[in-house]
């Protein structure tokens, strides 16, 4: 969830609900694994699913660019697509986030209630 909770989040459309199931799901585990070795740390769809993981092929998220294959902006429409299943994954998640946009991105970090805040 969201500390603000006045973030709009779309729908993904052309993909059936299970695929869309399946990405939040890879999604989600993205999120835990930035959350527990990156605690307080502000992150990105790029950040977890860019760089180094920018090769989708055998994930979830391959379906994503194989419905925009035709489009000559493939892999920034998917991209687009990834973001707002993402930001409804933290929308949909029972711990809280903070979030930002810098440069057109979209950003998050959690909000660890155990952690002592100075």
């Amino acid at each position: 969830m969201f500390l603000d909770d006045g973030q709009t989040v779309y729908d993904v459309y052309k993909i059936t609900s299970e695929e869309k199931q399946n990405i939040k799901s890879f999604l989600q585990g993205g999120v835990y694994c930035w959350c527990k070795n990156r605690k307080d740390e502000w992150f990105s769809l790029r950040d977890l699913m860019g760089g180094d993981n920018f090769h989708w092929q055998g994930t979830p998220l391959m379906r994503l660019y194989d419905k925009h294959q035709d489009k000559e902006d493939a892999t920034k429409l998917a991209g687009k697509d990834a973001g707002w299943l993402l930001k409804a994954v933290i929308k949909e998640d029972k711990r809280v986030f903070e979030t930002k946009e810098e440069g057109r991105i979209r950003q998050y970090r959690w909000i660890d209630d155990n952690i002592q805040k100075s």
